[in-house]
């Protein structure tokens, strides 16, 4: 039964899927209402469900949700829940999605969005027949160091953008002991593209607006099989493999440039098999007059450069994350100058961000919508495209209500 926002006093949450990225999701829950003062209704941590039961009790006892459920439309049928996180392996979107859609909750889903064009633009339509809010989940749009590198390039700071240079490096999928998931099928461009190459793209278009072209794309697969595992496998942990091996039907590395609406160019590199990079998301930002760059590996600082430094000084400076930047003040417990943050506090900031849209509360930038969710797939598959086409250009529409 759907539940009219404007009849509560308190918002449910629930979490499906208690994997790495579920935890992070039910954790940003529990901060979110600590965050930027009150405003929010009361929040009430309902229940995390998973397919694997222990997971999810486990995952309910760490995070203080009030029940575990193993079945997802136990969620969806719950009077007690209105908001929920989507957070389990991409093929499963388009249906949990829609159920929930049609059961009245409101819905954040992890990127990608869905597993192919068809399901997202299904996607696309339950939300605007739903009535409800949905969103996106793109994290990095809620790092401060990000945010403050979009704030220089819109105030023209650094110039017209010239290029952006990026590279997701992972190492995750390095060990051909590592056993097979559903990470390793699905076709090409749901490999290493769809898993970090989504986040690289999105950041791509948040700093410099939209990509309509995509070309020089290679797509190539490193491992070729992997064991089966006994048990279940977790997230991208080793666990007890049998002795029966399957294809790796999906990248393991991926390369292509592309073309902005401005005019910019794009190099683009993303990677599971990068050894020695457990999770470097790392980019340049090269402008007319000016540039920044950002390495995850150091999240809490940025490099920047202009024309402003003396003859005697030049060059890039070290600028830490402080006060005055995005997300800062009220964001973190400690919002201090130079203070650490890491990915996990993105969580939280997310999380306040989707509660304040489902509460309607004009404060922080919203999440994602799901027209950029089925844009940034439709860029995936051109990319596809492109590799299969030995590198041809291939031409993007821009979303129509352009970037948030």
């Amino acid at each position: 039964m759907a539940t009219d926002i404007d009849t509560v006093s308190t918002l449910g949450v629930a979490v499906i899927g208690a994997g790495m990225a579920g935890r992070a999701h039910a954790a940003g829950y529990r901060v979110a209402p600590t965050l930027f003062g009150g405003g929010l209704p009361d929040v009430r941590l309902v229940a995390i469900a998973d397919v694997n039961a222990e997971f999810a009790a486990d995952a309910a006892r760490r995070y203080g949700y009030e029940r575990a459920e193993s079945d997802w439309k136990a969620i969806a049928t719950a009077p007690d829940i209105q908001v929920v996180s989507v957070v389990v392996a991409n093929p499963l979107h388009r249906e949990i999605v829609e159920g929930l859609l049609d059961a009245g909750k409101h819905v954040l889903c992890e990127k990608p969005m869905a597993p192919s064009i068809a399901d997202a633009e299904a996607m696309v339509a339950a939300v605007q027949a739903s009535g409800r809010q949905a969103a996106v989940g793109f994290t990095f749009r809620r790092s401060p160091a990000i945010s403050a590198i979009r704030e220089q390039v819109r105030a023209g700071a650094i110039g017209s953008p010239i290029a952006f240079v990026a590279r997701y490096w992972c190492d995750y999928g390095v060990d051909p002991g590592r056993p097979m998931s559903w990470r390793y099928r699905g076709g090409p461009g749901s490999g290493a593209l769809s898993d970090v190459g989504s986040h690289t793209l999105d950041v791509a278009e948040f700093l410099c607006g939209p990509i309509v072209a995509v070309r020089g794309a290679v797509l190539s697969t490193v491992v070729t099989e992997r064991p089966v595992p006994l048990g279940t496998a977790k997230g991208h942990a080793a666990a007890a493999v049998s002795d029966v091996r399957e294809p790796v039907d999906n990248d393991d590395h991926t390369t292509f440039t592309a073309v902005f609406a401005s005019g910019a160019t794009g190099t683009f590199s993303v990677s599971r098999v990068a050894y020695g990079h457990p999770n470097t998301l790392a980019f340049d930002v090269l402008g007319e007059a000016g540039a920044a760059t950002f390495d995850l590996n150091r999240p809490g600082e940025f490099g920047f450069v202009d024309g402003t430094a003396p003859d005697e000084t030049p060059g890039y400076r070290q600028v830490l994350v402080r006060p005055g930047h995005p997300y800062v003040t009220g964001g973190f417990p400690m919002d201090f100058p130079a203070v650490g943050h890491g990915q996990n506090d993105f969580f939280p900031l997310q999380a306040r961000a989707f509660l304040e849209q489902v509460a309607g509360i004009d404060g922080l930038p919203p999440c994602a919508s799901f027209a950029e969710g089925l844009h940034n797939l439709r860029l995936i598959d051109a990319v596809v495209t492109s590799a299969r086409s030995d590198g041809a250009e291939v031409r993007i529409d821009p979303p129509k209500n352009g970037i948030s």
